[in-house]
């Protein structure tokens, strides 16, 4: 028995943004959650305090948004259940509830995206981060439709709009060129006018060597922000007269992480002035609450070995405060979890899915080979020697986390074991694991995913001969570039991969334009090594075949990246196969799609490892054998 790729699909992803809201019957819970059966759209739901679950977005409404192409926050509920969101089909902010049925628009059509919604107290306003073309303001959108009113004009990027307990300052976080949000950022301060707009700032944390995450107002003169100055995200408190900052928790533990979506949250304050936060390493995440008045953290995450970024806390009628938190095991999906921060209960909010049984799931193994950091899932019935895939994340900042992941136990199910490999670059250990990719992209993630491969050689878990790699994004150029540049991978799959460096530079968008300044170096200055480790243009060395598979709609990382890779790679006599998918950007959301992903998957590593791969539609590769 195997586990199916429409198990996959229908499991696939999780929910994101949760908020808990206290009402006088209880806490009720809202999250948005990926329907892959309705055309990938993301639809928000809320949680009655009774358990009950209704959907808060109508069919056909897809509460995401493309600021910096990845998206942010996209929506917030309203007083008395209404809700606030960004509306995919055309960007634009959207009120449901009240006397309106159906959502009205509140921002004029046009080019700009709006994310990262917030609500400030006592305001009939929603602020967010706006972005038109490459420039991006902090602005008030009122509730009614009326004027945008722009509050922040500061960095090239923003983030975390946040509004003073007394109403009198307004905060957020801003970065410019060349830094990424996870090499500095800047943590503002600014009066607030009786215009509603921001006067000058003062930044008091962070800088081009710190970067500042998430900070939430305690009171009207500190902030609690995570940051880095450490090496380490930890929750410092962060006064507003320039003071130095109190770390409150001084241990080598991630209480935030890179922000690739605007609107990520590490910690939540509840109404007693305690946190509930996310913190731990890329192998073990974990829900807390910490006191900051003693410094006691206290862990209660119970079985789940991942939390998602995305925390809220509320208080019932009874005094309870509850954490609503995205957590996961090894057997179980992410799910929506309330979490009683006194007595630890937890209650799973969101609706279950239909999961393989137990034994069908890998059971994974965190390891460290050399210096490198990788989870390892078994096959099926493993003994000896047998085949293996090395799956590489994207970002490169980023890390895949141990919890069930189906995609990985559908080919684990199938008698492939899997290597996940969190190289160096990867986050959830510290700033100077992250900082090994610097210059070195192409180079350190090719050698820490050859260095996973021959371990396990080592180990007498895998055949030498049967080893593949895979990855989506930068895990794609990973991907490709170790074909090129190692002899250890019998071939790769290659998902909406980056293939030649610099023109994806020139090519991208703005967000991720200057990425490579940090990855490789800044051009022209630098221009040789961009030409050595460009896959592209060193084709004629791949090691194995290479299926590339990329959407028709990617703004990220352009379908010519794989058209113009395969053409060298038939240029020079390898094989290859390019599947591209209509209607899909920088990543898979239609059930339709990742069925066909996966099994064309399975169909190519049956071809390069000579096995039997029934129930799955066949793949020709071109190019000589």
């Amino acid at each position: 028995m195997s586990i199916r790729p429409i198990d996959v699909a229908r499991t696939d992803g999780g929910p994101q943004w949760v908020e808990a809201v206290a009402t006088p019957s209880g806490v009720e819970v809202w999250w948005d959650e990926p329907r892959p059966h309705e055309g990938g759209r993301r639809c928000v739901v809320r949680r009655l305090p009774d358990g009950s679950r209704t959907d808060a977005l109508p069919p056909g409404w897809n509460a995401r948004n493309r600021v910096i192409e990845y998206g942010g926050r996209s929506w917030r509920p309203l007083p008395g259940g209404g809700l606030v969101f960004t509306n995919w089909s055309d960007q634009r902010l959207y009120r449901l509830g009240g006397t309106a049925e159906t959502p009205v628009p509140i921002t004029p059509e046009g080019p700009s995206r709006y994310a990262d919604l917030y609500l400030p107290p006592g305001r009939d306003e929603v602020w967010a981060v706006r972005e038109t073309d490459t420039v991006r303001d902090l602005v008030a959108v009122p509730l009614d439709g009326g004027p945008v009113r722009v509050i922040v004009k500061a960095h090239h990027f923003l983030m975390n709009p946040r509004i003073s307990p007394d109403g009198r300052h307004v905060a957020w976080i801003g970065w410019d060129h060349p830094n990424m949000p996870w090499d500095g950022t800047e943590l503002c301060v600014a009066p607030l006018g009786a215009d509603g707009t921001a006067g000058a700032h003062r930044v008091v944390a962070g800088g081009p060597e710190e970067s500042v995450a998430q900070a939430e107002w305690r009171d009207a003169a500190t902030l609690y922000a995570a940051t880095d100055p450490t090496g380490w995200w930890n929750i410092h408190l962060v006064s507003v007269d320039g003071s130095p900052g109190v770390n409150l928790t001084p241990m080598e533990q991630e209480f935030g992480g890179a922000a690739w979506k605007p609107g990520l949250s590490y910690f939540a304050i509840a109404d007693d002035g305690r946190l509930a936060v996310v913190y731990g390493t890329a192998d073990l995440r974990r829900l807390g609450v910490l006191d900051p008045a003693t410094g006691e953290l206290r862990e209660v995450g119970g079985e789940a070995t991942h939390w998602s970024s995305t925390v809220s806390v509320a208080s019932g009628p009874a005094g309870e405060v509850r954490a609503a938190a995205v957590g996961a095991t090894p057997y179980t999906p992410l799910e929506v979890r309330l979490v009683d921060l006194d007595s630890g209960a937890h209650e799973t909010a969101s609706a279950p899915k239909p999961l393989p049984p137990r034994d069908l799931l890998p059971t994974p193994e965190a390891v460290t080979i050399e210096d490198v950091h990788a989870h390892l899932y078994p096959p099926s019935g493993a003994q000896g020697p047998g085949p293996y895939v090395i799956f590489v994340h994207g970002g490169p900042t980023g890390n895949l986390p141990i919890m069930l992941d189906l995609e990985i136990a559908y080919f684990t199910s199938r008698g492939l074991g899997v290597a996940v490999v969190n190289y160096g670059g990867s986050t959830g250990y510290g700033r100077a694991y992250r900082e090994r990719l610097r210059d070195q992209w192409g180079v350190v993630d090719v050698q820490d995913c050859a260095k996973v491969a021959r371990g396990l050689v080592e180990l007498g878990r895998a055949d030498a001969a049967k080893i593949a790699i895979r990855g989506g994004s930068a895990g794609g150029w990973t991907t490709v570039a170790a074909l090129v540049h190692s002899d250890v991978f019998a071939g790769g799959v290659a998902h909406y991969a980056i293939t030649d460096p610099e023109s994806w530079a020139a090519e991208t968008h703005d967000f991720e334009s200057r990425y490579l300044d940090g990855l490789v170096g800044p051009l022209p200055e630098t221009r040789q090594r961009y030409v050595e480790r460009s896959p592209l243009l060193n084709a004629a060395k791949s090691s194995g075949p290479c299926l590339m598979l990329h959407g028709l709609e990617d703004a990220i990382v352009d379908v010519s990246q794989a058209e113009r890779f395969t053409a060298e790679l038939d240029k020079h006599g390898k094989q290859w196969a390019l599947l591209t998918f209509p209607g899909e950007q920088h990543g898979w959301r239609r059930e339709e799609t990742i069925v066909a992903v996966l099994e064309a998957e399975l169909a190519f590593y049956g071809l390069i490892f000579g096995m039997e791969t029934p129930g799955v539609p066949p793949l020709t590769l071109k190019g000589r054998a």
